[in-house]
């Protein structure tokens, strides 16, 4: 992921103005690092069927961690987690003021549909995944899910509806990037099949959360940790043990689908998904 890195310094969000501290509050938690799961995600499934197309690639890319980040930097607020670390940084109310996290959160978002407004496709291609990124990370998707989080905070969900939650507030954004990668190729039906893979994957990825949360110390997380006792979160709902298993079954279905992609494909997600997919054993 270098070259990913490397095109996000060079293309972080540029405003000259007054302020002593809006700019650089900007870039803080862009390059406080974190894993880059979504983008890799999204570069993969490029590189495994056009590695011509990778350096346009990294706009649609950039913009899904510009969104990433953003959603973060809210979770992170006062009315929402009340959270004082990040990436193992400190949080932007916690570092500047809350007014500041707001309105960086708020550029971050529209900035990302900037990116993809400007990025080097067709225009068809600009569309669907402007489509794509909005319909999964706005209003049908992930903040859809952070609303059903913050509302039922003390109030103990059924597990279905615990999926629901978690379904939009974490696994759209993770399948949406699998499919913006196959838009970009033009392989849409491959999309569609990488979307569902995605929501389960995405699923795994919120249950081991919620297992790291509880077994892990904030310095190792990078994050405040041991926060979720209000909230809907599996280890919550079904305690420890029973988490661990459905996350054991759902990395059985994920490694028995990822077998089934075409060779290149497979070969390209697999030492990602491998090193993800089984992080809370």
């Amino acid at each position: 992921m270098q070259n990913f890195e490397n095109f996000l310094l060079k293309n972080l969000p540029i405003s000259k103005s007054i302020h002593p501290t809006y700019e650089e509050a900007l870039h803080k938690m862009l390059i406080a690092g974190g894993k880059r799961f979504r983008p890799a995600l999204l570069l993969g499934v490029v590189k495994s069927y056009n590695s011509l197309m990778l350096d346009s690639a990294m706009h649609a890319a950039f913009a899904v961690e510009l969104l990433h980040t953003y959603s973060l930097i809210h979770d992170d607020l006062p009315a929402m987690d009340n959270s004082p670390l990040r990436r193992g940084k400190p949080t932007l109310h916690m570092e500047y003021d809350e007014v500041t996290a707001i309105l960086v959160g708020d550029a971050l978002n529209t900035y990302s549909f900037e990116v993809l407004a400007n990025s080097p496709f067709s225009d068809y291609t600009r569309v669907q995944l402007i489509r794509e990124l909005s319909s999964n990370g706005g209003l049908n998707g992930m903040v859809l899910g952070q609303a059903i989080d913050c509302y039922f905070e003390n109030k103990p969900l059924r597990v279905k509806d615990i999926k629901t939650l978690h379904t939009n507030k974490t696994a759209k954004l993770i399948a949406a990037s699998l499919k913006m990668g196959a838009i970009i190729i033009g392989r849409e039906e491959l999309g569609e099949k990488l979307y569902d893979f995605g929501i389960k994957l995405g699923l795994i990825f919120q249950i081991q959360d919620d297992i790291l949360d509880v077994t892990k110390s904030s310095q190792e997380a990078g994050k405040l940790t041991n926060n979720d006792e209000d909230k809907n979160s599996f280890v919550t709902i079904l305690g420890l043990d029973e988490s661990i298993n459905q996350a054991n079954i759902l990395a059985d279905e994920l490694l028995a689908e990822l077998e089934l992609f075409d060779e290149a494909l497979k070969n390209e997600l697999s030492p990602l998904l491998s090193k993800y997919i089984n992080r809370h054993k």
